[in-house]
């Protein structure tokens, strides 16, 4: 089994947004997810001395997608996109879904269909490579605001994408974690997890170090998204017996409110 070599670019403004370049050693096979601007991702492509063949994209919204003609235009590559988004993406070459299959060279990631922010989100996981591909759905810390699907659709999402390995390396979008620890530690201020892991993100923003990867085992102890079920969330919002979606989604209002 062989990882990947990664790196990613990061555009501050005005999203805060990760693009992640993946290389398959084996192969030499190289793609970019999500990228929403091209110029900064040439850069780092060229300082790497990469050349992409495959543009992976998670869902329609213009910080994702934005740069991807201008880099299947410059390199050749061919663009992956969500089936359910092929009204909204139309320079892809190839649209996937749920249980469909991606390469990266010998890699073979899984598409997991993670419908909430949008109704079209996907994701990738690759198994062997430990790594989860995940968008504006799962944050470190935090999930992606419901534009289009309902809170039931993300949580559902949330908890396919939380049954995953423990050590899955959680690759998303936005470098929001500083902001959403803050919100986290006001529902959950006695989790000691949370508190670490707002300890080390702290850190590392001092030093402008990237917050991303997480892993699944840190989202599981520290996100408030995915942990609906802590008793001392429900007692702080007086929902001690109510269903684990209708406690996501006071959470989630909350979180839109801050």
């Amino acid at each position: 089994m062989t990882g990947f070599e990664t790196d990613l670019v990061y555009i501050e403004k005005p999203l805060a947004n990760y693009v992640h370049l993946l290389r398959e050693p084996k192969s030499g096979t190289v793609a970019v997810v999500d990228p929403g601007w091209a110029e900064p991702v040439i850069k780092v492509l060229e300082r790497l001395q990469w050349q992409p063949e495959l543009i992976l994209l998670t869902h329609h919204h213009a910080d994702h997608i934005g740069g991807a003609s201008a880099l299947k235009a410059r390199y050749g590559a061919r663009i992956i996109a969500p089936l359910a988004d092929r009204h909204r993406i139309s320079e892809a070459d190839e649209w996937v879904g749920d249980g469909d299959s991606v390469h990266i060279g010998s890699a073979r990631g899984e598409v997991l269909a993670v419908p909430g922010h949008t109704t079209g989100h996907i994701a990738y996981h690759f198994p062997e490579q430990k790594t989860l591909l995940c968008g504006d759905t799962l944050f470190s810390l935090g999930c992606g605001r419901l534009f289009e699907g309902t809170p039931d659709d993300m949580w559902q999402s949330l908890s396919r994408l939380s049954a995953l390995p423990d050590d899955t390396k959680v690759y998303c979008a936005h470098e929001y974690t500083e902001a959403n620890g803050r919100f986290a530690l006001s529902i959950e201020p006695d989790n000691k997890a949370l508190q670490s892991r707002m300890e080390d993100v702290k850190a590392l923003r001092a030093k402008g170090l990237p917050t991303v990867p997480s892993t699944m085992t840190m989202e599981r102890d520290a996100n408030p998204f995915l942990r609906p079920h802590s008793p001392e969330i429900r007692a702080r919002l007086g929902m001690e017996t109510a269903d684990d979606v209708d406690v996501f989604a006071r959470i989630r209002h909350m979180k839109d409110q801050s």
